[in-house]
């Protein structure tokens, strides 16, 4: 059974001004998130700028969000590094805080081989007894899961069952299905290619537009799932001018700025990511106006 078949937001961490986590702010970003349909919530992705937590307040997001969520939606845990050791560790202790999944990104800067990649993801899968899903967003990481990969680990390892796909190359989508036989729970890891990847049998989303637009995004997925491919279809593209302005600038600056802009007051980022560039957050607000997304 799928953990979860939809849109998971990958959820922002709202700091204060201090710069400090701020986990009441996480709490109410949490409860908007379920209020308006998400179908799960991904905490300490990308989007939740993980790479700048420390292990301690990483290891607090993910026990205040399985606390706060209290098993009413599916909560995954980001617990990928390049260091296979770290990956073990935070893996078991977001098992014991109640996650009911993994997100486990490849090992990036220092990358490795394929075979390295079914060394790493076989030992942190070996660790825990939850689902994991496998997060391939080469542009990031510089590191990429090819399809035979993904087929041997999925085919031989029980609790590797599904795959986040940020490539953007939908023919590698296309030969991970050829190649799982379908045995994959597919998740497009790109906002602008929902449709496409679930055509080739995926279930859904983890998302970063979800952030702003919750039910919006849960409403691609699920139109597509419920058989309407063209009320789906004009939604991906309706939305599409917005995804794109999310991603003018490297995420999350361009959606942190936008959940500000409607009110949220998620703080700032830390560095090495800096504030948006005023033509950039321009193009963002004329955007979210656009689709009638209101901003303050």
């Amino acid at each position: 059974m799928a953990i979860f078949k939809g849109a998971g937001v990958a959820i922002v961490t709202p700091f204060t001004q201090n710069n400090e986590v701020d986990y009441e702010k996480l709490g109410e970003l949490i409860e908007y998130q379920i209020a308006k349909g998400t179908d799960s919530i991904v905490i300490c992705g990308t989007t939740g700028e993980a790479s700048t937590l420390t292990h301690e307040e990483h290891l607090e997001c993910i026990r205040y969000t399985a606390n706060k969520v209290a098993k009413r939606i599916p909560v995954i845990a980001g617990t990928g590094s390049n260091c296979t050791d770290t990956a073990i560790y935070l893996s078991k202790e977001a098992q014991g805080y109640g996650a009911d999944a993994l997100l486990v990104v490849t090992p990036y800067y220092n990358k490795a081989t394929q075979k390295g990649l079914i060394a790493h993801f076989t030992a942190v899968a070996e660790a825990v007894t939850i689902p994991i899903i496998l997060y391939n967003v080469p542009g990031r990481t510089g590191c990429n899961i090819l399809p035979q990969t993904v087929a041997a680990l999925v085919m031989n390892v029980k609790n590797i069952v599904g795959i986040k796909e940020a490539s953007g190359n939908i023919a590698q989508v296309a030969e991970i299905m050829q190649l799982t036989e379908g045995k994959i729970d597919l998740y497009s890891g790109c906002d602008e290619m929902v449709v496409p990847v679930m055509s080739l049998g995926g279930i859904g989303v983890i998302s970063v537009l979800s952030n702003i637009a919750p039910k919006e995004t849960h409403d691609i997925a699920m139109k597509f799932l419920e058989g309407d491919f063209v009320g789906s279809r004009d939604l991906q593209l309706k939305l599409l001018p917005l995804i794109n302005a999310l991603f003018c600038e490297v995420n999350p600056i361009p959606v942190k700025k936008a959940l500000n802009l409607m009110g949220f007051q998620v703080g700032g980022l830390r560095m090495p990511l800096t504030e948006m560039e005023s033509a950039n957050a321009e193009r963002l607000v004329n955007e979210m106006n656009a689709v009638g997304f209101k901003t303050v």
